[in-house]
């Protein structure tokens, strides 16, 4: 890998590095969206993995910027639909699943109505985008209640987010990041903000950041062992969360209880005995 500050996603993931992680990544993504139901699910970002692949959603889309797929090895088209939206062009076959489209747009204002998504996919999104926080609230704005929010990212407290902080005073990053890490704490906090309910954490790939395949296999017993001795220092997390809101009731015959009423009181009759002069 270069020791230029960003690392392209395209040879990041050619790297052992990389398909380590993604390996880990594509297998937990498979097993949680096949049990998740509704009618259209997205994928924010990073096409190289198919987040779901496993889901039985009718529509199911991958979303893109072109600000950010920059470094992809493939070019977004310039066309724009109807009233300002964007093209749905398929991607080239290596990059679009068979029976999907692409839609190009600014992550930070996606074209798509509030609450009409069931499920969200953000695979390392939060790490590229200039606003994460931003691209939270679009993501709770789009989704219906009891939607699903799914967010993958590397922990900053593990092995792999010491050396991305160091690599990044030397010019040389470990990890193709733009900005800074973010802490799974400061993750929940965000979500918590912004109305989701946390679900299910799950952590991962606890072998060192190392750069061969060779040494990466020396250190598979630490999967076992991290996933047991120090769960949350993986160097990769799946948060999974519900959209709630406040005051939302099931639509349903309402049953009216009548009141018990106390019975009555009878009045206490008073003393009729009198005295009697003998």
């Amino acid at each position: 890998m270069s020791g230029r500050t960003i690392i392209d996603w395209a040879d990041w993931i050619a790297s052992p590095a990389g398909r380590y992680v993604l390996g880990w990544e594509q297998q937990q993504l498979d097993r949680v969206v096949s049990d998740l139901f509704g009618y259209h699910a997205l994928q924010l970002g990073m096409p190289q993995l198919d987040a779901l692949r496993e889901n039985r959603m009718p529509g199911r889309g991958l979303v893109l910027d072109p600000a950010i797929a920059a470094s992809a090895p493939y070019t977004p088209p310039p066309a724009r639909g109807l009233a300002g939206l964007p093209s749905l062009s398929p991607l080239p076959a290596r990059h679009t699943p068979e029976g999907r489209s692409a839609v190009w747009c600014d992550l930070l204002d996606l074209p798509f109505e509030a609450q009409s998504v069931d499920l969200i996919v953000m695979p390392h999104t939060l790490e590229f985008t200039s606003d994460p926080h931003r691209l939270l609230r679009e993501a709770e704005r789009v989704l219906m209640p009891e939607g699903r929010l799914l967010i993958v990212g590397f922990n900053s407290l593990s092995l792999w987010g010491a050396r991305q902080s160091a690599g990044r005073l030397a010019g040389r990053p470990f990890i193709p990041a733009r900005h800074d890490l973010i802490a799974f704490t400061r993750l929940k906090d965000w979500i918590k903000l912004l109305g989701f309910e946390l679900e299910r954490g799950r952590f991962g790939c606890y072998r060192p950041p190392l750069s061969t395949d060779k040494w990466l296999a020396r250190h598979a017993f630490m999967e076992a062992a991290g996933d047991r001795w120090w769960p949350i220092f993986g160097a990769v997390y799946l948060v999974t969360a519900i959209k709630r809101v406040r005051g939302m009731h099931f639509v349903g015959p309402v049953k009216v209880k009548k009141p018990v009423l106390a019975p009555k009181l009878k009045a206490a009759t008073p003393s009729t005995t009198r005295n009697k002069d003998s």
